[in-house]
């Protein structure tokens, strides 16, 4: 049988294998090799990329009509138990495929993040299914190896012919003798032996890196790397010709590796998704869904739900049932209905989120009317891949979704999608610098050049301006190693929310593992991986403005009575759009950047839908693709509105005939560049993966083509490809663009009609937003808002609205906003209140407050309705000792006999008490400080008085 390398270890092996599973799949190719399998340390974390490689080689090959061998992927796994046994684990089919990640998922959980702790009993117990390659000595637990003979001989005793003694090189001029003793040793064990070349590279050229990496997994330099330094660089990928030659005499042992390959059919194509079934009694989930949804139409519209709603209803219902959909919508509608039982505010966004369907289920609150594209271009025949939903939450309270999705489906049952940390500029520099012996200065150096480093590294003018001699031999090998290590995976972190909800077990499926974060579980595949194997994710993230919202729709009810959702705001209020047109814009949502709040007088919204264009247009990617300037010419009637045909008319016609979101450039490539629908969708996540892979530019000559074909001018085509290239550096979807527009709109209008409230609601949603909280109160007084200050008789944890004895509501800061000041201390302090507090003392002696806590009120100004200003308050506070009052001492401290004699302290002067309230508050209700500096800045205004001449100034 033809070679096979059945043990190559990739960079997920984080800090140990120097190539990526791509390379080794395209050095499979070249060499022809029938199969390949992909086996890091205990983990399958890096053997999809390797799937999708060959299987993006194998319609390369179908569309050119070239003939070639595709190597089949051997998923596998290299486990090393705890007790000194190492060995290459393949399975033969989809069960035991299903045990070794269960398996692994056991051995994982036992341990902490990154770690695992296989026991050999445990591949006893569960190995059943696999071809085990067994290591002679373990080179990760050396110290175990005295019984690996007798658990060897265990292995076999359980495993049979299943048990193979694996046959590899060191390249030291000992390998013949080496390859006798281990054959021997087999012979006596009763199984066979199978060769591998142990790659830890596809390459040799690798050598060096692979070197750097051991310097960073071990915190050396390199000068000091000794034994631990490959020896030479001959651990990398061979062919079959090479590998006869290196086993010379022992040939059957490289044939037999593809032997076991043949006996290897599992692929992971077999990993056929189950959806979570969300099946009532008596009723299909697709039964279901046409309920709920039906339902949900008569709830949105209680006064008859329009003909065209209806129809788009009955069409997208009759795709999802297709395609077999009801469990993914029924999944996401369960987590949004269990956030409403909570009073989460939650909003859904995504391709498909903006859909009736999702409307009527209560996912999404923005109307299906405002969109433009159709259903068929987010739920495919022809993609045949489960749709994406996105649901936020609020950030304060996701946790809680979070934990609920554990207990409702189970752990063995969901789990988040990993992220892949990769090493990027910073990192790489300050990691392989370190490791190369670079000074701490010169790493520096080179991190401050970060934006000026191309993929052909740093320029040799820039490195002599920053006083380095490009051609001193360790920076060149530095800086050359810095490129080849950019884009290697660094470790494994949790993705913001993106959970794997399965209908059987979850870990049959992929191997789960602990999360540094206690209660959170990970599988070790990230968002893509899990997309190119057809795997339902439902992302669970949170955002600020939602916290923010609630809140401020729980005090418009508290105060006013009236109670609102999202959809039920006034629709399109004219002052809500005059505001936002004076880009009166500080702390709403998306909109409160200065860049938006330039563009707001340019673009002057007056419909949701202005909205919806505003959220997505200034962006990295409509910037770079220069979209900007020719849309707001055409909206200010500067440019002539035109479209190149009426084809392309009808997809760019809201947006003015210029291109602002990604499913628009789809179509461009469809209509215009007759791109088919696989080709279209290469293209869409060619652009949302651009900055990892940056492909899209192998498109550029298909499309150009294509648009000529068809008859479009050649200026008008590459335009078009350069605004979709500007799409891969970020373009927004319309679909999130309109459901962040609705939270544009909601925030929007709290501001204008209740701004004292809405700054309330923005403050205790802290941290979020541009705006520090000293902005926001100066922005809510601007708009007439009374803003009271912290006070110990008054003010709760958070801030709260009061009447102001006029009528209206003032904001009443709360305890949060004080440094240093801990919730816990607030709600005693509240809670032991009553009537109030008459002294300092007092609050000791009530609420337990320690003494370091009044000296925190006392310098927030917090007893000022006490009758003490700052000093007295922290004098009286200093004066209190012990955490809480002695029951001898209680009565004594009531009366007068532990009264110290007064004293007479000099008063804080404007400046030191705006001074004093940054630094306690990080805001101010007293002068603004450029009021106290205009007299120094302008000295013929204001009390200073003295002409400059005479101060001696000039």
């Amino acid at each position: 049988m033809a070679f096979v390398e059945l043990c190559n270890t990739s960079n997920f092996t984080f800090l140990g294998g120097g190539s990526h599973a791509e390379e080794y799949a395209r050095q499979a190719f070249e060499f022809a090799m029938p199969a390949l399998a992909i086996a890091d340390v205990n983990s399958v974390a890096g053997i999809v990329r390797a799937h999708v490689e060959l299987r993006e080689i194998a319609r390369k090959l179908r569309e050119t009509g070239e003939e070639a061998i595709v190597p089949r992927l051997l998923p596998a796994t290299r486990l090393e138990t705890v007790e000194g046994l190492s060995m290459v684990a393949l399975p033969r089919d989809r069960t035991a495929w299903g045990r070794m990640c269960q398996m692994l998922t056991q051995a994982k959980q036992r341990a902490g993040k990154g770690e695992c702790l296989l026991r050999f009993e445990d591949i006893l117990e569960q190995g059943e299914g696999l071809e085990l390659l067994l290591l002679p000595v373990s080179p990760i637990y050396p110290q175990g190896a005295d019984g690996w003979q007798v658990r060897a001989q265990r292995l076999i005793r359980r495993f049979g012919a299943a048990v193979s003694v694996l046959m590899a090189p060191c390249y030291d001029g000992q390998d013949s003798a080496r390859f006798d003793a281990v054959a021997e040793q087999a012979r006596k064990l009763g199984v066979q032996t199978v060769a591998s070349a142990t790659p830890v590279m596809h390459r040799g050229s690798r050598r060096r890196l692979s070197d750097v990496l051991t310097c960073i997994r071990e915190s050396l330099c390199i000068d000091d790397i000794g034994h631990k330094a490959l020896s030479n660089a001959e651990r990398h990928m061979r062919n079959e010709a090479a590998m006869l030659r290196l086993f010379a005499g022992h040939e059957d042992a490289v044939h037999r590796s593809g032997e076991i390959a043949q006996r290897c059919r599992f692929s992971l194509d077999e990993l056929k998704y189950e959806y979570p079934s969300e099946i009532s009694v008596g009723e299909a989930p697709q039964q279901r869904l046409e309920r709920l949804s039906r339902e949900g139409l008569k709830w949105r519209y209680p006064e008859g739900v329009p003909e065209r709603v209806a129809q788009m209803l009955t069409h997208e219902l009759t795709l999802i049932g297709k395609l077999g959909y009801a469990p993914y919508f029924l999944t996401v509608h369960d987590l949004v209905d269990f956030a409403r039982s909570r009073n989460i505010l939650c909003q859904g966004r995504g391709s498909a989120a903006n859909s009736v369907a999702c409307f009527a289920l209560g996912v999404t609150s923005v109307s299906p009317e405002v969109g433009t594209m159709v259903f068929e271009r987010f739920v495919s025949e022809a993609r045949d891949e489960p749709p994406d939903i996105d649901v936020d939450f609020e950030h304060e309270r996701r946790e809680e979704v979070i934990q609920y999705i554990y207990e409702r489906y189970g752990r063995h049952r969901a789990g988040l999608c990993a992220t892949v940390v990769h090493y990027r500029g910073k990192r790489a520099i300050r990691e392989v610098g370190r490791a190369m012996g670079l000074s701490g200065d010169t790493i520096s150096a080179l991190s401050s050049q970060l934006w000026g480093w191309g993929s052909g590294g740093m320029p040799e003018q820039q490195l002599r301006e920053l006083g380095l001699d490009p051609n001193e031999p360790r920076l060149k090998q530095t800086l050359d190693l810095v490129d080849q290590i950019v884009g290697f995976p660094r470790h494994l972190s949790q993705h913001v929310g993106g959970f794997v909800i399965t209908e059987g077990a979850l870990d049959a499926l992929v191997p789960i593992e602990n999360a540094a974060m206690e209660g959170r579980t990970v599988i070790c595949w990230d968002k893509d991986d899990i997309d190119a194997l057809g795997i339902l994710k439902v992302d669970v993230l949170s955002l600020g403005m939602l916290t923010c919202i609630r809140k401020a729709f729980d005090l418009i009810e508290n105060h006013h009575g009236t109670e609102y959702t999202l959809a039920s705001l006034p629709p399109e209020d004219p002052k809500v759009y005059d505001m936002l047109c004076e880009a009166d814009s500080l702390g709403v949502f998306q909109v409160e950047s200065r860049a938006q709040m330039n563009f707001l007088p340019r673009m002057r919204p007056r419909t949701f839908y202005d909205l919806v264009i505003e959220v997505a247009i200034i962006r990295p990617g409509p910037i770079q693709g220069d979209m900007v300037h020719p849309f707001i010419r055409r909206r200010q009637g500067l440019e002539e509105v035109s479209f190149p045909s009426d084809a392309l008319g009808e997809v760019l016609g809201k947006t003015l005939g210029v291109p602002l979101f990604q499913e628009q450039a789809m179509q461009i490539a469809i209509i215009g560049a007759g791109f088919t629908p696989e080709q279209a969708d290469r293209l869409r996540r060619s652009l949302a993966t651009f900055k990892k892979h940056g492909n899209v530019s192998e498109f550029r000559e298909l499309f150009l083509s294509g648009m000529a074909k068809n008859g479009y001018d050649e200026d008008f085509a590459a335009r078009c490809f350069g605004q979709i290239e500007g799409f891969g550096s970020y373009g927004f979807p319309e679909s999130h663009a309109a459901s962040f527009a609705l939270l544009v709109y909601a925030s929007a209008w709290l501001k204008c009609h209740h701004p004292g409230i809405f700054a309330c609601a923005l403050l205790n949603s802290q941290p979020m937003g541009f705006y520090a909280p000293a902005q926001i109160v100066r922005d809510a007084r601007e708009h007439g808002v009374t803003v009271r200050p912290v006070c110990i008789n008054a003010s709760y944890w958070d801030n709260v609205m009061e009447p102001d004895g006029r009528g209206g509501l003032a904001l009443r800061l709360g305890f949060r906003q004080i440094r240093k000041m801990r919730e816990e201390e607030a709600m005693w302090i509240c809670s032991a209140r009553g009537n109030g507090y008459t002294q300092v003392e007092d609050v000791w002696r009530r609420a337990g407050t320690p003494p370091h806590v009044l000296e925190i009120l006392a310098e927030a100004d917090a007893f000022a309705a006490l009758g003490d200003n700052r000093r007295e308050a922290l004098w009286h506070a200093k004066a209190v000792k012990g955490a809480a009052p002695l029951p001898l001492f209680a009565q004594e401290l009531d009366g007068e006999g532990l009264e110290e004699p007064p004293v007479t302290l000099p008063e804080m002067s404007a400046g030191e008490n705006v001074v004093e309230d940054y630094v306690s508050m990080r805001l101010t209700l007293r002068a603004h400080p450029m009021a106290l500096l205009r007299p120094l800045l302008t000295p013929d205004s204001g009390p200073v008085g003295k002409p400059q001449k005479e101060r001696g100034g000039r």
